[in-house]
């Protein structure tokens, strides 16, 4: 017998989720996949720009 399960999902992870998609398509530049030291570095000026040079209304 195989049995299948549904998790739960949250509704405040549905924008956690937004604003990964935006990070990962829209503000990570295509360099920032060159190898996993670019990708921290990257990432970290994207997410410390949040709120100045980045964002998302969520209305």
């Amino acid at each position: 017998c195989i049995s299948t399960f549904y998790l739960h999902i949250h509704p405040s992870l549905g924008r956690i989720e937004i604003l990964w998609r935006f990070i990962k398509y829209k503000w990570l530049p295509l360099e920032a996949f060159l190898n996993f030291q670019k990708l921290k570095e990257k990432l970290k000026e994207v997410l410390q720009a949040i709120g100045y040079k980045y964002g998302i209304n969520f209305y």
